[in-house]
């Protein structure tokens, strides 16, 4: 498989280690200083684009591989709120898209348990619920793409939460349950130094507590999940997220 990577940061260099290990073949790196190579001629010579970049960089890349009939699995988030024209987009092009808030294959088991989690705690209402969610400092979107799948999972499955509210935790604002009301699901980010992603759901009575956590211990993780999307995503069209390829019967 011929792979396009679509930013040549931390994410893209081990996305194309764990790409050649897997015998695939890079055929173009774009990153800020070669963005005048992200042409239809040069995407065409692969056969999926991984993307790894920024929010304000999604929408033109994308673009970009639609244009050009290139597949692509989209890892970057924050840009979520654009994701109806861009699945009109891919419609209207007749593209393929591939995207999800992280492709990581224990993340991902971990939304599966925590929408179950939130189904069996729906019976009982005594216990309150929140998402805690850490990241490096470089992270630049927040909450971060999974803490706000977590939450959506949460909210789709219990009565008790309605929508969920974010709250940036720093020295100045480390009290992050203030002003949020009862039917509102928190999400509490914290930014720590180069920490690759830390996600727990807690949920609190006052007998006891029940936590749902996740721990990433790197990135290759989340890198292996995106080259295993790419394969996944051959000889197919449309617009799919994640949860199409992690097809959970239970």
């Amino acid at each position: 498989m011929k792979i396009a990577l679509l930013g040549y940061g931390k994410m893209g260099k081990i996305i194309e280690k764990i790409a050649t290990d897997r015998k695939h073949e890079i055929v173009l790196k774009i990153d800020y200083d070669n963005l005048h190579e992200l042409t239809a001629e040069n995407l065409q010579k692969a056969d999926v684009a991984i993307e790894f970049t920024t929010p304000s960089s999604v929408r033109q890349n994308l673009s970009a591989c639609l244009d050009a009939g290139t597949p692509i699995v989209v890892g970057t988030t924050g840009w979520y709120n654009n994701l109806a024209e861009v699945k009109q987009e891919c419609g209207e092009k007749d593209g393929t898209v591939l995207y999800a808030s992280n492709f990581s294959v224990g993340v991902n088991i971990f939304f599966h348990v925590n929408k179950v989690l939130a189904k069996l705690m729906n019976n009982y209402p005594y216990y309150d619920v929140q998402v805690e969610e850490i990241h490096h400092t470089q992270k630049l979107d927040s909450p971060s793409g999974t803490g706000i799948t977590i939450a959506e999972g949460i909210i789709e499955n219990l009565d008790a939460k309605n929508n969920w509210v974010n709250v940036l935790v720093t020295d100045d604002n480390n009290d992050a349950s203030d002003n949020v009301k009862s039917d509102e699901l928190l999400i509490e980010s914290l930014r720590i130094d180069s920490v690759p992603g830390t996600h727990t759901v807690i949920y609190d009575s006052e007998v006891d507590t029940i936590e749902l956590k996740h721990t990433a211990h790197n990135r290759n993780g989340f890198a292996l999940g995106a080259v295993l999307a790419a394969e996944w995503l051959q000889d197919k069209k449309g617009f799919h997220s994640v949860q199409d390829m992690f097809n959970f019967s239970i």
